[in-house]
């Protein structure tokens, strides 16, 4: 009997992920692949990215052709650049043909009846010796093998240096929300303030869309403090040096 093939998922499986982490304890290049395209980046469906760090169901990549580390959730990767083939249903069997009914048998005239005899007493049947049958012995079960555990990288992940939102609504009363992280800023963009941002995702209800807005301002946030902090120290040196050249002119 042949080998079974491994089924290939749409996205990346626990088997994968483990996969991945093992090559990336063991110093080997993991590679995985986009479901879906993002024009924002240039990115077309089935676009290689390399894996830089795995934490739990997020996998942290960088894409083919873009200087950004990127984290993405499993199911928005698969382990196979092409997507897998849609499994074949079931052909139906053809009914089997019922077979011509045969023609009845002639009857044939009952046979005269003889003379009834005496029947001979029955025997006594002789008891039945007890069969035992041997107890078969119960097949020891091999031991499981513990599930390998995924290897996690140490440090914080790295924000997305932007990201997209989208909204999207028709006519039809249909409304839906795309984050894209990463890219350019879009054409015909129009400013607006950072705190009115995140209040209007806090409204809007979407999760994804809200924690990675949060993620970018959070970084600018970081960044905006840690400039205060170093202009702070430039000010207090110059105020210092001013000091020392009034005290050395008396």
């Amino acid at each position: 009997m042949p080998p079974r093939r491994r089924s290939v998922s749409e996205s990346l499986t626990s088997d994968d992920l483990t996969a991945l982490a093992t090559a990336l304890a063991d110093g080997k290049r993991a590679t995985v692949y986009m479901r879906e395209a993002t024009p924002s980046l240039g990115l077309a469906a089935g676009a290689s990215a390399r894996v830089i760090s795995i934490d739990g169901t997020t996998v942290t990549v960088k894409p083919s052709g873009v200087d950004d580390e990127l984290p993405y959730e499993a199911d928005e990767l698969r382990i196979t650049k092409a997507a897998p083939p849609a499994p074949e249903k079931p052909k139906k069997a053809a009914p089997a043909r019922k077979a011509a009914p045969k023609p009845a048998p002639a009857p044939t005239p009952a046979p005269a009846p003889a003379p009834a005899k005496k029947a001979a007493p029955a025997a006594k049947p002789a008891p039945a010796a007890p069969t035992t049958e041997p107890a078969s012995p119960v097949a020891k079960k091999p031991a499981q093998k513990p599930a390998a555990k995924v290897v996690r990288r140490t440090g914080a992940k790295k924000p997305p240096a932007s990201v997209t939102v989208t909204l999207f609504g028709s006519s039809d009363n249909e409304w839906s929300v795309a984050v894209t992280r990463g890219g350019r800023k879009p054409a015909r963009s129009r400013t607006v303030a950072p705190d009115s941002v995140e209040s209007a995702l806090s409204e809007l209800g979407d999760g994804t869309a809200f924690d990675a807005a949060a993620s970018v301002l959070n970084a600018a946030r970081e960044e905006a403090q840690r400039r205060v902090e170093e202009l702070s120290r430039e000010l207090q040196a110059a105020r210092d040096a001013l000091a020392a050249l009034e005290g050395s002119a008396d």
